[in-house]
């Protein structure tokens, strides 16, 4: 069972066969492509119908959706006009896109994170979440 089915069954999300394959090329696409895997609905559509050429885009989008809202996968918009999934994690991690590319590196970084908190704290604030996103290019050699 992959983790994002095995998260839909923790929570109570019933699972038809269509959704199924859709949780499994989810899930299988960290695994595949690494931690710079974050698919469009565009991109987990060609995946799927790999698998099962009757699963439509319309059911890929309310497929994430449902995941979404049950808190199984997250969505990100980074700036370039489409939603990009991943699985959720209990990992906080953030990310740095690569703005020639659309190259997504996950990153954690222990300073940000005790900057982040002294921050919130100068303000007179408990941090509770927070979410980073860096937008870059390479240096030129």
């Amino acid at each position: 069972m992959s983790i994002i089915e095995e998260k839909c069954k923790k929570k109570g999300v019933r699972l038809t066969e269509q959704r199924r394959v859709i949780a499994k090329i989810m899930s299988e696409s960290k695994l595949t492509f690494g931690s710079k895997d974050h698919p469009d609905v565009d991109e987990l559509h060609k995946r799927v119908t790999l698998v099962d050429k009757k699963i439509s885009i319309a059911t890929v989008y309310r497929t994430l959706k449902l995941f979404e809202e049950s808190g199984i996968i997250e969505r990100h918009d980074f700036k370039e006009g489409k939603s990009r999934y991943e699985p959720s994690t209990d990992e906080h991690h953030d990310h740095l896109i690569d703005v020639n590319t659309g190259e997504i590196i996950e990153f954690v970084d222990k300073d940000i994170e005790e900057l982040q908190i002294k921050i919130a704290k100068k303000l007179g604030y408990n941090l509770v979440d927070h979410k980073l996103e860096l937008y870059g290019s390479k240096k030129k050699k």
